[in-house]
């Protein structure tokens, strides 16, 4: 077994119906927890009216299927469908499984009458974000208060990439400060940032331009 680091401020977070715990006593077989447990995080995390996923979604999973042979998550989707706690519909582009809530119900209903159909595309599980407050202290320094209050406020109007990205700058260029990082960001945001460099140039010398555009960005403006 692997350490874990321990849950930090900055992640998601994802709702779990109370209904679930007051089922933990009845549920005895560990595949049927991990299927459903994985489907509501997965579920949570999607956009639009209708949230369902199909089985080779979930086989597709590296990282959740580590700990579950094909058996074991067939097995899982079938004690959770048999419990009720998912539902599943069969259609022309293959089987779809739903959470038992209104909005689950209300598409898998819907689904069965041909009201919409299912696209059999494969959904990707919401990828980890960088942890802004961790890479500041590796990369900058301790993070006080109001350096954490600044992160947070940051992270409402720039991307965790930009963040990410931004404090490897700095660190890069031997520019550690909040306000240096500060500087990149709203450059960014204000010129644009370019998505795609000329990969002629080296490390060394976008580094020197990065320095030098925000050198004078941070002039005072007269």
């Amino acid at each position: 077994m692997s350490p874990f680091d321990g849950f930090t401020s900055s992640e998601t977070f994802t709702q779990v119906p109370d209904a679930l715990f007051r089922l933990l006593g009845e549920i005895d077989d560990l595949n049927e927890l991990k299927v459903t447990l994985y489907i509501l995080w997965r579920v949570e995390h999607m956009e639009g009216a209708q949230r369902q996923i199909c089985r080779h979604e979930i086989a597709a999973d590296d990282g959740f299927m580590r700990g579950l042979t094909a058996d074991g998550l067939d097995s899982g989707l079938d004690r959770a469908v048999q419990r009720g706690t998912l539902l599943r519909v069969e259609s022309s582009e293959g089987g779809f499984y739903f959470l038992n809530s209104p909005r689950g119900r209300a598409s898998a209903e819907a689904l069965k009458k041909g009201e919409w159909r299912a696209a059999a595309v494969s959904s990707i599980p919401p990828r980890d974000v960088p942890n802004v407050f961790k890479l500041y202290e590796e990369n900058i320094g301790p993070l006080t208060p109001l350096i954490a209050d600044a992160l947070k406020d940051a992270e409402l109007v720039y991307s965790p990439e930009w963040m990410a990205e931004a404090i490897e700058q700095s660190a890069k260029l031997n520019k550690r400060s909040w306000k240096y990082i500060e500087a990149i960001l709203r450059r960014w945001k204000e010129e644009g940032r370019a998505e795609k460099q000329d990969r002629r140039d080296t490390e060394t010398s976008r580094g020197g331009d990065v320095a030098r555009k925000v050198e004078d960005f941070l002039k005072p403006k007269r």
